[in-house]
């Protein structure tokens, strides 16, 4: 292979680096879906994924305490139990727009 096919063929690479990444800029600019906004609502989402099962954990154990008394603590028991359950959905909700994310930077790349 001589010089001017090397040439040729970095070139014809870099062209095709700037095209995608051009691509990728125009996409984005296109998705208004991703705005701080949307950002924020996200965090919003997340944090009452975690804190109502947490605060019906609580009120539930706290009920039931009432009604049987007990050695243990039904209140700190489901509280807990509601909260891990909590951040179980939680992480299923960021996993899921994690993957989201990664599909369209694929798609963008490919």
């Amino acid at each position: 292979m001589d010089l001017h096919d090397r040439i040729r063929k970095s070139r014809a690479a870099f062209s095709q680096r700037i095209g995608s990444g051009a691509a990728r800029k125009l996409k984005a600019r296109k998705s208004v879906s991703h705005t701080i906004w949307y950002g924020l609502g996200m965090m919003g989402l997340i944090g009452w994924s975690v804190a109502i099962p947490a605060l019906l954990g609580a009120a539930l154990g706290f009920w039931l305490d009432k009604q049987h008394l007990g050695r243990y603590s039904w209140t700190l028991t489901l509280m807990l139990i509601g909260l891990l359950l909590g951040c179980l959905n939680a992480w299923h909700w960021v996993d899921k727009e994690d993957r989201k994310m990664r599909e369209e930077r694929e798609d963008t790349d490919a």
